[in-house]
């Protein structure tokens, strides 16, 4: 066994040594975790990681039944429904900013991308305590009495819900810089003569060739990028747990699953087999998301 793991005079020593960290890591920390919360989703586990009581689907018909639950998917698709199209738009318009420029590409490339590298909490506690902090003297309420407007309760619950700003703008500025280089890529892949030979047939420059050209060639990026948005939308969770979460009086609907999860495993129940059942339909409502979101925009067909 050792001999055919390491190969003939040991040439696949150094493979092992330098992928076998990573192999362990994530049997660890993915696959046994994994694997151990679909175990516990069949047991009764209240306030323990070691059930000995089985209760086989209960657990999964608890969820689904579960008003808060079905009120979190509909957060889940308010929010997916502004977010990704939203982040689409502006990555990709940035993205044809920046690949116009004759200088200064890669300077304004970075810039855009440095928040990716920020923290999702940090970012929503900015948000919340410094630019939407409700405060006459946060940013926004500044910027609104410029022009004499009055400040704004931008996380409270008794006026317009304009929380939900405050998350979509933090969702945006964190993730369009990472689509934004997709795009770039992208945009790079388009052979130029394309451009050319449809100027020389009279196209027009801007929104003729951007039409016909630049969004049709970026079909395949514009898969992957919206794929990954709604994945990501499912998964929001810290801003979303640091905005609203510490004030009281926030409706179930103002929760995605991710939360509501959160909530009925590490909250005050403690319930990890509910909460366990709750993260496997989760996981299957987004693998079947993907699927159909594949299938629906070809993903994979071989082009005429």
């Amino acid at each position: 066994m050792l001999t055919r793991l390491l190969g003939p005079q040991r040439r696949y020593l150094w493979f092992w040594i330098f992928t076998g960290p990573f192999v362990i890591g994530l049997v660890v920390f993915s696959y046994v975790p994994l694997l151990w919360s679909i175990t516990l989703s069949f047991f009764d586990a209240r306030n323990t990681v070691t059930p000995t009581h089985f209760v086989g689907f209960a657990n999964y018909l608890r969820v689904l039944t579960d008003p808060a639950f079905i009120q979190s998917l509909g957060t889940f698709a308010l929010f997916a429904v502004v977010v990704v199209p939203a982040t689409y738009a502006l990555s990709l318009s940035l993205a044809l900013l920046v690949s116009q420029l004759g200088w200064g590409r890669a300077f304004f490339r970075s810039v855009f991308f440095l928040p990716t590298a920020c923290s999702y909490v940090v970012a929503a506690l900015i948000w919340k305590m410094s630019i939407f902090s409700g405060v006459r003297f946060g940013l926004a309420n500044t910027v609104l009495g410029w022009f004499g407007a009055a400040p704004v309760a931008w996380l409270s619950t008794t006026q317009p819900p304009w929380y939900w700003l405050v998350i979509i703008t933090v969702r945006l500025w964190l993730q369009a810089g990472f689509f934004l280089v997709l795009f770039l890529a992208g945009l790079q892949r388009i052979p130029r003569i394309l451009y050319e030979a449809a100027a020389v047939d009279g196209a027009q420059p801007g929104w003729q060739t951007f039409r016909y050209i630049t969004f049709p060639q970026l079909r395949t990026t514009s898969v992957a990028v919206v794929l990954l948005l709604v994945i990501n939308a499912f998964q929001a969770f810290d801003e979303f747990y640091n905005l609203l979460s510490s004030s009281r009086g926030y409706p179930p609907y103002a929760r995605p699953p991710l939360v509501y999860l959160y909530y009925v495993a590490l909250g005050q129940g403690q319930d990890l087999g509910v909460g366990s059942a709750g993260a496997v339909v989760l996981a299957l409502i987004i693998a079947v998301a993907t699927v159909m979101q594949a299938r629906w925009f070809g993903l994979g067909r071989k082009e005429p």
